[in-house]
């Protein structure tokens, strides 16, 4: 299969990144709900990224050097708990279906994982990962110390893998790259569909119903994240996952709303006015902070700093919030002061892809590193404005945000998440049929 390839490559890469040692990686544990029921499972990304091995109770191991060998270990087949539970591969089959080198079963692991940490120089290891995984982990470092007398040495270095897992996750391929587009289609179809049946008197939880229908109706798992909803006042609150008020006539609908397919995420934002028809004073907001992308989507291209679109978003927006009587000053003194805070309190992105804030450093030795061809990151710059006595009436409880996730080209970027259309045109046109 092409992607137990891709996924051998991986561990490899890793292996070459080691050097010598070990690397240790535990898949996520079940989390419960309530007394009988559990969280609908959801595998550790690390884990996957380098496994593909879907289920809870497995351990990675991966030997570098020659020979490299990359050992799973995970349940045993149960016929009794598959009635229950569905599916189990069991060591042998997951062996050969995930192109491992070996596979246990997972009641072996406290007697064969010692054994391959014996006489190694490193451990790699998700440090403060979990906390019943470092027990395990420090116990087996403890059972090979017990043996010195014998000769046997333990590591004495332990390394984070996620230094270098971060890294190469930062990066994506050709396969990851596909994943993507496809998840941003179905989230594109999502967001175009609660448009459509958007109208005063609805519940925002109705809205959020039909983004979900649309998310698994086309083959997602579930949404990357918890859904927002946002009509009105709401907007103005960032994380707004209630989702339970009426939308108003006159009021806008902020809908920060994604799917998960195969482990990557998407992300989109999109503001639309409840009952179609954008007001004078949303229709100022919108076009600056459209305006705002638009700066920041033309610095998103190899080379430029991972900061230049924030700041190309900032000086627009800013320019805007002084034009329209929310800031005074000059662009220089707003932006020193920090004043145009109080309507934009974040940043203009992040990275995205197996978590939809995903994994990998802004910086490098101080500076803001480069953007490569090949990493993908949200462009969402937004302006949300509460009622207060210095900030004009008409203004009030407007929230804004527009989203779309980029992918970094050769030549510049690839807006993948373009299916939702976002002019005020194009917006209105959508809610009228």
């Amino acid at each position: 299969m092409q992607i137990n390839k891709i996924r051998a490559n991986r561990r490899k890469r890793l292996a070459d990144s080691m050097g010598n040692g070990v690397a240790i990686l535990h898949a996520a544990p079940e989390q419960i709900r309530n007394r009988d029921a559990n969280h609908p499972y959801r595998f550790d990304s690390y884990f996957h990224y380098l496994s593909g091995f879907p289920e809870t109770e497995a351990i990675l191991v991966i030997v570098a050097g020659t020979p490299e060998a990359s050992i799973l270990f995970c349940r045993d087949k149960d016929l009794e708990r598959e009635i229950w539970d569905g599916f189990r591969y069991g060591p042998e089959t997951a062996r050969d279906a995930f192109g491992l080198s070996e596979a246990h079963s997972i009641t072996k692991a406290d007697e064969l994982i010692p054994k391959l940490l014996e006489n190694q120089a490193a451990l790699y290891y998700e440090l403060g990962g979990n906390q019943h995984s470092d027990r395990k982990v420090f116990d087996w470092l403890n059972q090979v110390r017990a043996q010195s007398r014998n000769g046997v040495t333990a590591p004495d270095e332990i390394h984070d893998i996620r230094s270098i897992l971060d890294e190469m996750r930062v990066v994506k391929d050709a396969s990851e790259i596909e994943t993507m587009r496809r998840a941003a289609n179905i989230s594109a179809q999502a967001h175009v569909r609660a448009m459509q049946l958007t109208r005063p008197g609805k519940m925002e939880y109705e809205v959020e119903a039909e983004l979900l229908h649309e998310f698994r109706r086309n083959g997602a798992q579930s949404p990357a994240y918890t859904s927002i909803v946002a009509g009105g006042a709401n907007a103005c609150v960032l994380h707004y996952v209630n989702n339970d008020a009426v939308l108003n006539d006159g009021d806008l609908l902020l809908i920060d709303a994604g799917c998960e397919l195969d482990g990557y995420a998407s992300d989109i934002t999109r503001t639309f006015p409840v009952n179609g028809k954008f007001s004078g004073a949303q229709r100022d907001v919108y076009e600056l902070v459209l305006a705002a992308q638009a700066a920041a989507i033309e610095q998103v291209a190899p080379g430029r700093e991972w900061e230049d679109p924030h700041r190309a978003a900032l000086q627009v927006l800013v320019q805007g919030m002084l034009d329209l009587g929310l800031c005074k000053g000059t662009p220089e003194s707003v932006i020193e002061s920090g004043d145009y805070r109080k309507f934009y309190m974040h940043r203009t992105g992040h990275w995205l892809g197996m978590d939809v804030h995903d994994v990998g450093d802004y910086k490098r030795d101080g500076q803001w590193r480069k953007l490569e061809t090949g990493m993908t990151l949200t462009v969402e710059p937004g302006c949300y404005i509460r009622p207060d006595d210095s900030v004009p009436e008409q203004f009030w409880n407007i929230g804004i945000r527009i989203e779309d996730d980029a992918l970094v080209t050769q030549d510049g970027c690839e807006i993948i998440t373009g299916g939702v259309p976002k002019s005020i045109a194009e917006v209105e046109a959508i809610m009228a049929g």
